[in-house]
């Protein structure tokens, strides 16, 4: 399983009009569905009077966790072309809410497909696309005779530490890259009395 995986920097957006209708197409990266919902719930209350709210999202770098939504369009017309367009610029960890005003004239099933592969597509445009990888978050908790050899280790390898609690007994939080982990892992767990545990994965 590759530990690297393409998303887009921030939120960014793209717009198309046909017929009247308009169609705002709005990118966001994100990392849980709660993350999703909670923006999902920001967009309807900002565009509540939007006809539809139509929607897709990929989750992980397996790339296997999706879902789509029409929100009252024809099944299929929507929800399918807007995940189309994530496939094609191959990106995860990512959500596209397309919001529609319609403009009184109904663009059929072809003109609906057209018009919400467009707007995403050009969300993906204006977007800055960049390569992430897939960490491991652990906390080591640790003597402070063994600090020395624990900030070795991090120096060694570049690893990136926060929430640090230096007393007597110490503890620091650690992010290590997935494909990594395993190697890094072991090398702190040498170090006497030392506890490396487990966190998650982002």
């Amino acid at each position: 399983m590759t530990d690297l995986y393409k998303t887009v920097e921030k939120k960014s957006e793209g717009i198309f009009r046909d017929r009247g209708s308009k169609f705002i197409a709005l990118a966001f990266p994100v990392n849980s569905e709660d993350e999703i919902k909670t923006i999902q719930k920001q967009l309807r209350s900002e565009y509540y009077d939007a006809r539809h709210h139509c929607f897709a999202w990929r989750l992980g770098a397996e790339k296997t966790h999706y879902r789509v939504n029409d929100d009252g369009e024809p099944s299929g017309s929507s929800g399918l072309p807007i995940y189309g367009q994530i496939q094609s610029f191959d990106l995860t960890n990512i959500l596209v809410v397309v919001i529609r005003y319609f403009g009184g004239t109904k663009l059929g099933i072809p003109g609906l497909i057209n018009a919400y592969r467009t707007a995403t597509a050009e969300a993906f445009k204006a977007a800055k696309i960049i390569e992430k990888t897939v960490n491991d978050i652990f906390e080591l908790d640790f003597e402070y005779e063994s600090m020395n050899d624990v900030m070795k280790i991090i120096k060694d390898e570049g690893v990136e530490q926060f929430d640090q609690v230096f007393e007597m007994r110490c503890s620091l939080k650690i992010t290590i890259r997935k494909s990594e982990t395993e190697r890094i892992t072991e090398r702190f767990k040498k170090i006497d009395k030392l506890q490396c545990k487990y966190l998650h994965t982002e």
